[in-house]
């Protein structure tokens, strides 16, 4: 149906998770890849959403001259944000680790923010969804990060990876979202701007 809606329009996505890859095309959306690798670095002033929001705009920037008619280009952030702070991606296994252990037994809350950029106009939207661990043991967090290495991930681990199985009691909101990309959001905005 997107491909349909979209035959007129270029889609780059401007991302290197393969997470992100395999749910445009699940969305049936021809896209091409091209990632430019920034510093993600922002005022520490922002909360939450701002955070995101604030980041994938800043992905975008790299590309704005570049931009030809018909082209839409997807810039992405997600975060974990936990008791006032956010949990970006862990440096080593041992950050992992106190990351994870952090929010053994509690709630935390995956804000991701998606912009679409074309020569024209920007519009950036984001998405909250609150997770919650049960609690934990020492040896599962280290289990996980040992056969996993989630230092790819905001907040060092992956819903879909077996740490969720085992510890995730509850989700509320997106489940994608918390996988990577507010996919119903993205799909809106997507019918939204091919129909201008």
């Amino acid at each position: 149906m997107l491909k349909e809606i979209l035959k007129n329009h270029h889609l780059i996505l401007a991302s290197g998770s393969p997470r992100r890859h395999q749910f445009l095309k699940d969305l049936d959306i021809p896209f091409i890849v091209d990632h430019k690798s920034i510093k993600e670095e922002y005022p520490d002033t922002l909360r939450g959403s701002e955070i995101t929001d604030y980041l994938s705009e800043l992905k975008a920037e790299v590309f704005l001259k570049a931009l030809k008619d018909h082209e839409i280009l997807i810039t992405s952030d997600t975060i974990v944000w936990h008791e006032g702070k956010a949990l970006g991606k862990p440096e080593t296994s041992s950050e992992a680790f106190k990351m994870i252990e952090s929010m053994s037994g509690k709630t935390h809350e995956v804000i991701t923010s998606v912009t679409f950029t074309t020569n024209k106009s920007q519009k950036t939207l984001n998405d909250t969804t609150r997770v919650t661990f049960k609690d934990l043991t020492k040896d599962e967090i280290s289990y996980y990060i040992e056969h996993y290495h989630p230092l790819d991930k905001a907040g060092a681990y992956g819903i879909q990876e077996w740490i969720g199985l085992i510890g995730i009691t509850r989700v509320e909101g997106s489940y994608f979202n918390v996988v990577g990309l507010p996919t119903h959001l993205v799909y809106k905005a997507l019918v939204e701007i091919a129909s201008r």
